[in-house]
């Protein structure tokens, strides 16, 4: 799921907690987390896209 794409799932959006967007940074709501399958696939995204991540020194 590339950012554009998670854009369009329920409760998404572009994470904007400073006031400006931070692009690449997607927000999602309580609803789109919401049956827990949904949840998974999201904890699943996140850790894929870390995973991928070269290691920190």
């Amino acid at each position: 799921m590339a950012y554009d794409g998670a854009l369009e799932k329920p409760g998404a959006r572009e994470m904007d907690f400073t006031g400006r967007p931070m692009k690449g940074m997607v927000y999602v709501a309580a609803r789109g987390l919401q049956p827990a399958p949904r949840l998974k696939a999201w904890v699943e995204q996140g850790l894929s896209y870390a995973r991928s991540l070269p290691p920190k020194n």
